[in-house]
């Protein structure tokens, strides 16, 4: 069994096959036209190499931002480069032959549908999970199935208000948890510190290099010791276990796990975040709940989408 995987992404669209455990055989990679008539061609293009050069899928999954109707494929909701997009049906898109199914959904619950089939969420029923990037995005596996809401719209953890007076959110809301933890949200606040004139290793560092203004880092020279950063990431950390321990309230789950970039400075994340989310829930539950990276450490998002074609109704 093979299943076609699509990561539809701003920058770039990334396609490739995928076996029953979980590996891509095939891929390509293209950069996203930036407009309708050059992105159906194109994408269908790179349809048309990976189905020539392996197999005809037995199905496919999409995944994209904005809100998706999973029953129709439509792309209800989406703004910025792609929103011409908005009202389209993906399995139109697509372009391969009726008989061939079609499954999409976001791209946060997408890799939640990964978790589940290959990844740390595999024969669970209960799982929450963060997406740690730009902004924050989520997902969560209720009693077997993924939460999808009235309109599509569960899941949009970074827009929980943490802070009711804080600072203005792209969603237009004022202290969502995004605002406070993100990568953006902890690269603006070293940027404050260093414009501040803070005594710091990012202060000459930003200065002389901006390019290396990432919150990786930030979270590095935290980890070396430099007071500022340390700073920096304790509070991003304090404020997102806050919000983590009262979500796990909410959906009282058997794991959280953790994707996206800023997942990935590991142990210097998890341990304090372990930590702060436990003493604040345990209480309450009585247990300490795991909380993991993801295993599916694709960050193309191709196995995730095929994931929804492997289990289309998860």
């Amino acid at each position: 069994m093979v299943v076609l995987g699509i990561d539809i992404g701003g920058n770039q669209i990334r396609a490739g096959m995928v076996n029953e455990e979980g590996a891509i055989l095939a891929s390509r990679t293209i950069q996203t036209p930036a407009d309708l008539d050059t992105f159906l061609p194109s994408l269908q293009d790179a349809i048309g190499w990976l189905v020539e050069g392996t197999a005809f899928p037995t199905g496919v999954g999409v995944g994209c931002k904005g809100t998706i109707n999973p029953d129709t494929t439509c792309i209800e909701s989406l703004r910025g480069p792609l929103h011409f997009l908005e009202g389209l049906r993906l399995v139109d898109i697509v372009g391969l032959p009726l008989e061939v199914p079609v499954f999409a959904d976001n791209d946060a619950r997408v890799a939640l549908a990964g978790e589940v089939v290959w990844g740390a969420a595999r024969g669970l029923e209960n799982v929450l999970m963060l997406t740690l990037g730009n902004g924050v995005g989520g997902a969560a596996l209720v009693n077997g199935r993924l939460l999808r809401g009235h309109a599509g719209l569960a899941g949009h953890i970074g827009h929980l208000t943490v802070d009711p007076q804080g600072a203005v959110c792209s969603c237009g809301n004022r202290g969502c948890l995004e605002t406070v933890f993100s990568a953006r949200a902890i690269e603006s606040d070293a940027w404050a510190a260093v414009h501040r004139g803070c005594d710091s290793v990012l202060t000459q560092l930003f200065r002389e290099q901006p390019q290396l203004a990432s919150c990786r880092t930030i979270f590095q020279a935290a980890r070396e010791g430099d007071a500022v950063a340390m700073a920096i990431v304790s509070l991003a950390i304090y404020k997102l276990g806050a919000a983590l321990a009262g979500l796990l309230h909410i959906f009282d789950p058997e794991i959280v796990i953790l994707g996206g970039n800023v997942a990935d400075a590991g142990a210097d994340l998890l341990i304090p975040l372990q930590e702060e989310v436990w003493s604040r829930s345990r209480g309450l539950l009585g247990r300490d709940v795991p909380i993991v990276e993801q295993q599916v450490a694709d960050r193309s998002g191709i196995i995730g989408a095929a994931s929804l074609a492997m289990a289309p109704r998860a």
